[in-house]
């Protein structure tokens, strides 16, 4: 594919192409503006300044609508300016909840019986790189909406009970809901439309409150910036001038009628502690609230002016089966064009809408059908209105700000007690890639790898920065290592940042060098941090801990060993394997361009190999993470006096090794000689450190194929992959294998350890058991062994066949295996003859209203394929975009 950054002697494919051609960064004017407001903002680590770092209880659910936020701010359907400054929502009330509905609601880790959930049906529509369109749907119940009986019900269900969710209450029954759906479209880069359109799908007409807000983040309560934006109504009665020291002037012009309610984006402090409390406004953050549930008249600001501005539009019955729609449209003073003279509001939204019909034309195949086709444009647009803007100074945080009260001392304490207290470099205002709005208002290094891989195929440029900004001496740690999230920036999540700059480059034409180089050249250091802080002896072999796996093993893998023990991770030094043939693949490219990275080339040909020995055998007892018996990878747990004692569970662990492998093509002898000379040394000098690469003929000369498993056991490991009572389900590969229905049991210094294929909801308290990794299928590993089975099949296993199912008899190549998973996988997203397709949550309804909507999940159920954990997940899960994008 093409690069969409289009370059001169290239013309744009699309208006849209052309748009990214002007705007590759945020920064740009067509940027500038986007959907970059979290579904929720509180209880984040950000906004918690407690003793014991209980974000969720510091800040929650309850206060949002009275407290002012430090670090961001939250909405349905929200834009605002790249930096947060200036925003624009929706607020909602159905006559009957007893507070407006501005915000994502969903349980809190204690709160839910898997952990935190979002308790709300919404979904992304539809998104352009440049936002100059967008759409957003957001379903809102008739009724109450039953936030306790939600709390009550899930605190009362323990880990072996299903979640209670919102369509469980009976609330949605008759279809009685208001469908509200909101479009972005831009005129200009400054000139955004609005519009928002409610239909109510009960069988009975329902009252209706649509109430679009304006409001500044709260810059000028924290003693650092004194400065106050203000909002007042001009003389036409619907429209709000906004006004900001770096924004400019903004007009925000509503059409009909609204009544225009103002208030301060101030907490409510006499709310929430009592009326002695000193309160800096008469008109808080939750006055607008409080004039239309509670109908206090006096509530709102009778100066019509303030930090936060609503546009009321009510309606008593809206009939059965009917739509209202409101507009606003939003221009800069500034504009050029005269607003008198700009594009009318609905040529500006047919226009937009258009444009995105023939971008997506562009970027999607032309040979996918229909259904898939509307499959990947869900996961795009998912993935864009997951683009969130992010500010955290960790400095600052633990700090505290002039004007608030001196943060407890027990935040200082050095991690683990601090939290982050040794990132304090850390400081992000960027608009990055969150894996979902409402679970994860932040980023996550390593889901953000496998996000930037589909995104590269809507707007190559904004990828490729992702990449590189975790990466820059803001984000990544002194050390080399790269923050893993928020909530514990130090942990090791996998090292998948360099397969996916190699993805992206690939994606993007493979013609940017400079790119490979900005992120090849960062990466050395995280490679170090690897090799010196998880490879304890200097064996090549890694005890990496959590690793993104959270609960697979037999226990809590972040934490420490006892007595000096030390945990030898088959998928340690399979990432680690992997890390390497990446950064090879970077190098040899740069290196065909410029020979001075030959010897980096060769410096991870040999430091491959190093590991590929280290994985045959270790110390003293001469035992391997390989047994021979089994045909399996296995973790081992290593005492100070050199036992060992094997844990024979076959999970996702024991195939990752499959991952590391990769092919040097044959212009590699002629055109490295470093790399070239190094390698026949060590075949002449070192020949057992040379058994990991295979060497096969190949068009214009020999074909180099490095891989960590060797033919005899690549087939062993693939008759356990693809056997459908171990990991080959219908919907991909399971992560530890079913034949554990019945349980698997270890002693470890006189403790029984247990551990049992679970398919679907985690059962177990580690990492708060809102994720499962003991059985169900995980979008990301599949992805990477997906990859793997393709490069074997080009390269040295491009003869080789197998059992597809183990035990069937039916032979296939390398190639179809690869297309068989894909398909595996893509099917989870399928409709299917029944209405449902195969991913969707158990809990999501059938039917007209509900086939429509994939549900990107953050997991699949490992026997049946239903969606499970985060259920807005369009982060990784969203890789189903890249696998359409790229099917044979």
């Amino acid at each position: 594919m093409t690069s969409a950054n289009v370059s001169g002697e290239q013309p744009p494919r699309t208006a849209e192409h052309g748009r990214l051609a002007e705007a590759p960064a945020d920064t740009d004017p067509w940027k500038v503006w986007g959907p970059y407001v979290s579904g929720r903002q509180w209880g984040t680590v950000r906004e918690d300044y407690s003793a014991d770092g209980n974000a969720w209880d510091y800040f929650p659910f309850d206060h949002a609508h009275l407290r002012a936020y430090r670090w961001g701010e939250d909405g349905l359907a929200g834009l605002c300016d790249r930096y947060g400054f200036l925003n624009l929502g929706l607020a909602l009330w159905n006559g009957r909840d007893d507070r407006l509905k501005e915000r994502i609601f969903g349980l809190t880790n204690a709160q839910g019986n898997h952990g935190e959930d979002a308790k709300e049906y919404w979904w992304a529509l539809d998104a352009t790189p440049t936002h100059s369109f967008g759409q957003w749907l957001y379903r809102y119940p008739q009724q109450a909406f039953p936030y306790a009986e939600l709390v009550a019900e899930n605190g009362r269900r323990g880990r072996g009970d299903e979640e209670y969710e919102l369509s469980d209450t009976g609330i949605l029954e008759g279809d009685r809901f208001f469908d509200v759906q909101v479009t972005h479209a831009k005129g200009s880069p400054s000139d955004i439309c609005v519009e928002v359109t409610a239909t109510n799908h009960g069988p009975d007409a329902a009252p209706l409150d649509l109430l679009p807000q304006l409001w500044f983040r709260n810059t000028w309560s924290w003693g650092r910036d004194a400065r106050t934006p203000t909002l007042t109504l001009a003389e036409d009665g619907r429209t709000v001038v906004a006004e900001h020291g770096y924004l400019g002037r903004y007009r925000v012009t509503a059409e009909g009628s609204p009544r225009v309610l103002f208030c301060d984006n101030e907490t409510n402090v006499h709310a929430l502690y009592g009326d002695e409390a000193p309160q800096a406004t008469a008109y808080p953050k939750d006055a607008i609230n409080r004039a239309v549930v509670h109908g206090q008249a006096d509530a709102a600001n009778p100066e019509n002016s303030g930090t936060k501005a609503a546009f009321w539009y009510h309606f008593d019955a809206v009939p059965s089966g009917e739509s209202v729609t409101v507009r606003l449209r939003m221009r800069n003073d500034n504009d050029g064009e005269p607003f008198e003279q700009a594009t009318p509001f609905a040529q500006v939204v047919e226009t937009r809408r258009r444009e995105a019909d023939e971008f997506y034309a562009a970027v999607i195949p032309g040979s996918v059908s229909e259904e898939d086709r509307h499959v990947a444009r869900r996961a795009f647009a998912g993935l864009l209105w997951g683009k969130q803007l992010y500010r955290y100074d960790v400095s600052r945080w633990l700090e505290g700000d002039p004007a608030q009260p001196t943060p407890p001392p027990q935040r200082l304490a050095r991690q683990p007690e601090g939290r982050n207290t040794s990132w304090q470099h850390l400081a992000l205002t960027d608009i990055i890639s969150m894996p979902d709005e409402w679970e994860y208002p932040w980023f996550a290094t390593w889901d953000l790898a496998f996000h930037c891989v589909a995104l590269a195929h809507v707007d190559p440029e904004f990828a490729k920065e992702q990449l590189v900004l975790m990466c820059r001496e803001w984000a990544m740690a002194p050390s080399g290592q790269l923050p893993a999230y928020e909530w514990n920036f130090s942990d090791a999540n996998p090292p998948v940042h360099a397969w996916a700059a190699w993805q992206v480059y690939q994606i993007d034409g493979a013609q940017d060098q400079s790119f490979l180089i900005r992120v090849f050249t960062k990466l050395l250091l995280n490679f170090a941090w690897w090799v010196n802080r998880k490879d304890a002896d200097g064996s090549n072999l890694f005890e990496g801990g959590f690793l993104g796996m959270d609960n697979i093993g037999l226990f809590d893998r972040s934490e420490p060993l006892p007595h000096g023990q030390r945990l030898e991770q088959s998928d340690a030094t399979s990432w680690m394997g992997f890390f390497c043939l990446s950064m090879l693949r970077m190098a040899i490219e740069l290196a065909r361009h410029d020979v001075a990275w030959d010897s980096s080339a060769t410096k991870f040909l040999e430091h491959f190999l190093g590991i590929a020995e280290a994985m045959e055998q270790f110390g003293s007892h001469d035992v391997s993470v390989w047994d021979e018996d089994d045909g399996f990878y296995y973790d081992v747990l290593v005492q100070p006096d050199g036992n060992f004692q094997q844990f024979k569970v076959r999970s996702m662990v024991g195939l990752l090794p499959l991952m590391a492998v990769a092919v040097a093509p044959p212009w590699v002898e002629s055109e490295l000689p470093d790399f070239t000379a190094r390698l026949q040394w060590l075949r002449e000098r070192r020949p057992h450190l040379t058994d990991a690469i295979i060497t096969t003929g190949h068009r214009g000369g020999q074909q180099h194929t490095l891989s960590l498993v060797d033919p005899s056991r690549l087939g062993r490991l693939l008759t356990r992959m693809l056997d459908e009572g171990e990991f080959l389900s219908p919907h991909g590969l399971r992560s530890v294998s079913a034949a554990y229905r019945d349980g698997y049991t270890a002693q470890v210094d006189g403790t029984t350890l247990s551990l049992a294929y679970t398919p679907g909801e985690s059962d177990s308290g580690l990492f708060g058991g809102n994720s499962n990794w003991r059985g169900p299928v995980w979008f990301p590993v599949n992805i990477l062994l997906l990859d793997a089975l393709r490069t074997y099949a080009s390269g040295a296993g491009e003869g080789f066949v197998r059992e597809l199912p183990t035990g069937s008899a039916r032979e296939r190549s390398m190639a179809q295996i690869a297309r068989d998973l894909e398909q595996r996988l893509v099917d989870l997203f399928r409709l299917g003859p029944d209405g449902r397709r195969p991913g969707d949550p158990r809990h999501v309804p059938t039917g007209p209203l509900w086939a429509p909507h994939p549900t990107f999940s953050e997991y699949f159920h490992g026997d049946t394929g239903a969606g499970l954990g985060a259920s807005h997940q369009t982060g990784w899960t969203a890789m189903v975009a890249h696998l359409i994008c790229t099917a044979d």
